[in-house]
């Protein structure tokens, strides 16, 4: 098992001061970050930030799906690259989502609300 730069005390390399481990929030990730609390130097883990990177990336993709009928609903595919990322994230998907009409045009898919965020949340 590989060691994690994380896990061990991080001194910042300004002022010498052991750096503290801390978790933002941001767009529903958490981050791990090692904070100075004298300079407010940050590091941000790097597996992280790929992980962040990730998703931005799969954000700004555009995808066309079908709205078929099946019985008396209508059903969209989901494709398999967005299921796989959100699976990958420790389980996190739910068999039941919520879906909410937001606004003309919009339709909103949760797949798990404790990564719902409401305005303001983010840092």
């Amino acid at each position: 098992m590989s060691s994690d730069i994380f896990d061990h005390t991080v001194i910042c390399k300004d002022c010498d001061k052991a750096m503290e481990k801390v978790r933002i929030l941001k767009n529903g990730f958490y981050f791990r970050v090692l904070e100075c609390k004298k300079c407010d130097n940050r590091i941000v883990h790097p597996e992280d930030k790929l992980e962040y990177q990730n998703f931005l990336k799969l954000r700004n993709k555009q995808f066309n799906v079908k709205l078929r009928m099946v019985g008396n609903s209508y059903t969209v595919s989901i494709p398999r690259e967005i299921v796989n990322f959100i699976n990958e994230q420790d389980k996190i998907m739910d068999e039941m989502v919520k879906l909410s009409f937001e606004r003309m045009g919009k339709l909103v898919l949760i797949f798990n609300e404790k990564f719902e965020e409401k305005e303001g949340d983010e840092e």
